[in-house]
């Protein structure tokens, strides 16, 4: 499934009601996520429910820039909606362009920002902040360390708390 996509059903879905069953079907559609992959270094902290993100990176090795795979699973309907929301926007993009990527303007065009819980936003900033820790190693050739991540704070500038603030 596209970002196109995805922006495209949600125009044209009514009200949040049948958003959030559409975010759950997403979720549903996600590739399976191997158990060897649902490890401690894969799994994200700052998440109510538990959320893995396991990072494949391709293209280090002939001199093109490092291409980013997504692969993901959560113990809850919703997030796995909001993880296939997330590879729609990052996975198979170069690294670099990833850390460009304005998530605020994607959220805010779904509108996810004003219609997240408290406890969902900080997780799904947290999935952000991860691609984009992933990302910047990617480009400067570091693999992912598997030392737990902080939590997003308020000055984070991913953080869906500022976009929920930015918005209103």
């Amino acid at each position: 499934m596209t970002l196109e996509n995805i922006l495209a059903d949600f125009q044209l879905l009514d009200d949040w009601e049948d958003r959030y069953r559409y975010v759950i079907e997403l979720g549903r559609a996600l590739p399976p996520l191997p158990e060897a992959a649902r490890t401690e270094a894969n799994r994200v902290r700052g998440c109510a429910s538990q959320v893995w993100l396991a990072t494949e990176v391709s293209g280090t090795t002939d001199g093109a820039a490092p291409r980013l795979i997504f692969k993901g699973d959560s113990d809850a309907h919703i997030v796995r909606g909001l993880i296939a929301i997330l590879f729609a926007i990052y996975s198979g993009r170069c690294a670099d362009e990833i850390v460009r990527t304005d998530a605020q303007g994607v959220f805010r065009r779904l509108g996810l920002a004003a219609h997240l819980t408290p406890q969902r936003s900080n997780g799904f900033a947290s999935m952000v902040e991860r691609i984009y820790t992933d990302s910047r190693r990617a480009v400067s050739g570091e693999a992912r360390r598997s030392e737990p991540r902080t939590t997003p704070t308020n000055n984070d500038p991913v953080s869906l708390f500022n976009l929920v603030r930015k918005a209103s």
